[in-house]
């Protein structure tokens, strides 16, 4: 028997009336029908977004063939007050939701409301997360579509192609926090969740941090079995501008590509190769401190001249250690280490493409390459 066979779809709504309708028609789709929708509408209180949200409300309500739960952080009275808002807070509000209402055996789907994904998507879910039933999470594969406007099209293959190439360079050294992290393409069952104490409800990055966490307890689904690869398993956000959060595809697109040359920068084999030789030396620092490439980088970023010492004394065995090792020297470390060591960033004249002057779709070309060969490093 599978051991998944429901799914719970969690979707955060702020200012997304025109992209509802498109999306509620995807789900209508779907081959798999074994799933509820959970929605919560949210903005501040009287705030930005409210209008718009009130019609998402009003079409919700008449939603009569989807199985539909609401939840009205927007109307008067309902919207976010203090320092509790935000979509870390709506995604929040959702998996508990969720959790009250479903076992611990219940998938969860992340989405977002300007997310494009096949009839077969859920499906595809079931199947990747029944063929690998002890992970603790997936990353669905993603594709930002063109929107045929350069102005749009240029800053987003720029930003989508830093973070293809980050991902490759994890993805070669075995970093165990190999994946990227879009709110729209997360999958997770509720006992892993639970086991991770949940999302921190950040403002930002609240997708990096939940998968950092299920990578630390567990496994990440981190390759394609056939025939799921060839079953429509990537979902498609619209790379659009927005100011909603401090970072991500969004904020990247507004900064333009010139600020991107020192906010993502694409980084050097020989940077991710330090990393590698760090992780390598774990077992050995059991016995004995040894210097390696990122112990000064470490050292300084923690406010500590002892980094091994308190975890020999807290773990007893090297498996332990190096698993502790490991969870101190976790992604955020890795992406802070390569961003502060200026002789790990790559020249943009040593970049195949030029993204300031290079035809869209040459650089949608490069994109394409970076897809392909993550998806084969991935089978």
């Amino acid at each position: 028997m599978p051991r998944y066979a429901h799914i719970s779809v969690a979707l955060p709504l702020l200012a997304e009336r025109h992209n509802l309708p498109p999306l509620l028609e995807r789900l209508r789709r779907q081959t798999y029908r074994q799933f509820t929708l959970y929605c919560c509408v949210n903005n501040l209180e009287g705030g930005y977004g409210y209008e718009d949200n009130q019609a998402s409300l009003a079409l919700l309500r008449q939603v009569d063939d989807l199985p539909l739960v609401v939840i009205d952080r927007s109307s008067l009275g309902c919207g976010w007050t203090g320092k509790k808002k935000g979509v870390g807070w709506a995604r929040k509000l959702l998996f508990e939701r969720i959790m009250e209402e479903h076992p611990a055996d219940e998938l969860v789907v992340s989405l977002d409301a300007d997310t494009d994904f096949d009839s077969n998507y859920l499906q595809a879910v079931v199947d990747t997360m029944n063929a690998h039933p002890d992970h603790s999470a997936f990353s669905v594969p993603y594709y930002h579509p063109l929107s045929h406007h350069e102005a749009l099209d240029r800053p987003m293959l720029r930003y989508e192609c830093y973070m293809r190439h980050y991902l490759l360079g994890l993805l070669r050294i075995g970093s165990p926090y190999a994946f990227t992290a879009l709110g729209s393409a997360i999958v997770f069952p509720l006992w892993a969740y639970r086991r991770v104490g949940g999302i921190t409800p950040l403002q930002g990055g609240e997708d990096f941090y939940l998968l950092q966490k299920f990578a630390k307890t567990g496994l990440l689904v981190s390759q394609f079995v056939e025939p799921y690869r060839t079953q429509g398993m990537v979902v498609r956000p619209q790379g659009r501008i927005s100011s909603r959060v401090p970072f991500g595809t969004g904020p990247a697109i507004a900064k333009g590509i010139a600020a991107m040359e020192e906010s993502y920068p694409f980084y050097s084999p020989e940077g991710f190769a330090a990393v590698k030789a760090t992780y390598d030396l774990f077992p050995a620092l059991y016995d004995a401190d040894i210097d390696t490439p990122m112990t000064s980088f470490l050292c300084q970023q923690l406010a500590t001249h002892d980094l091994w010492s308190p975890l020999r004394a807290n773990f007893k065995s090297r498996h332990l250690f190096v698993h502790a090792c490991a969870e101190r020297v976790d992604g955020l470390r890795i992406l802070q280490y390569l961003k502060n060591t200026p002789a790990y960033r790559l020249p943009s004249a040593a970049l195949p493409v030029d993204f300031l002057r290079d035809p869209v779709a040459l650089l949608d070309d490069y994109r394409c390459h970076l897809f392909a060969q993550e998806m084969s490093l991935r089978k």
